[in-house]
């Protein structure tokens, strides 16, 4: 089996399945109020062994949304008896709300705001809990935006991962902010970039449109995964055939 991963992602906004166009909170198209039932529906996929979760509420306001904690729990429940993994991000800024959700069953924990802001919160994290704690770095132009891609900063994307080098993160999601949801192809030059200056993994997000962005991925040494959400979404791509695409290169 091929190391690389194809993950289908769910953002998460008021408790419903959503996507947002480059991150924007006023370009938001709804897919669903269920879900657990979307998550249910990609856990059937033969292949499948991991799903991102992001709490877009929790992102923007800097603490897990109160309404997004049952859609959460209710994933969980679905995933659990395929044994399929699940990585959340959003709104996890305090050691507290990190080691909740591990409690409850997330595999793997997205620190991105904290990342920049705390990032001794990260190593403690990752000393606490090896092998489950990520760190995201969103992009916009090369720097890092955070508070729900919001606010700006003057952090190099490639600087803000460095910092975790020996932190014994589990792995790091760049994400291309300007390439989010539009379809036009993920920045793997970026991430590639970033791999090839790093030793841990790297998992691209932002963009995918189509099944040749995906075997580009998979076939673009040191990116360890792809995050696909709005095209899997629209059914502009069918998860089981993404799988398979990944599987092949």
């Amino acid at each position: 089996m091929s190391n690389f991963q194809l993950i289908p992602a769910i953002d998460l906004l008021g408790g419903r399945c959503v996507r947002l166009a480059q991150g924007r909170y006023d370009e938001v198209t709804r897919y669903g109020e269920d879900p657990a039932a979307v998550a249910a529906r990609f856990a059937a996929a033969p292949g499948l062994r991991r799903l991102h979760v992001v709490d877009l509420d929790g992102a923007r306001t800097g603490a897990p949304a109160p309404g997004n904690r049952a859609a959460l729990r209710a994933i969980l429940a679905a995933l659990q008896s395929r044994n399929i993994a699940l990585q959340l991000g959003g709104g996890l800024r305090s050691l507290a709300s990190v080691e909740e959700w591990l409690e409850l069953g997330v595999e793997r924990a997205i620190l991105g705001t904290a990342a920049l802001r705390n990032p001794e919160l990260v190593r403690e994290a990752a000393r606490r809990h090896p092998g489950r704690i990520g760190v995201g770095v969103d992009a916009r132009g090369g720097r890092v935006a955070v508070q729900g891609w919001l606010e700006s900063s003057d952090c190099s994307a490639l600087d803000l991962a460095r910092r975790f080098q020996d932190a014994g993160v589990a792995a790091l999601i760049h994400t291309d902010i300007a390439r989010d949801g539009m379809g036009s192809g993920p920045n793997l030059e970026a991430s590639a970039a970033l791999a090839a200056a790093l030793s841990i993994p790297v998992i691209a997000s932002g963009g995918v449109g189509s099944l040749d962005h995906v075997r580009a991925a998979a076939r673009r040494p040191g990116i360890a995964g792809l995050i696909v959400g709005r095209a899997l979404h629209d059914g502009a791509m069918e998860l089981g055939s993404a799988l398979e695409a990944a599987a092949c290169c």
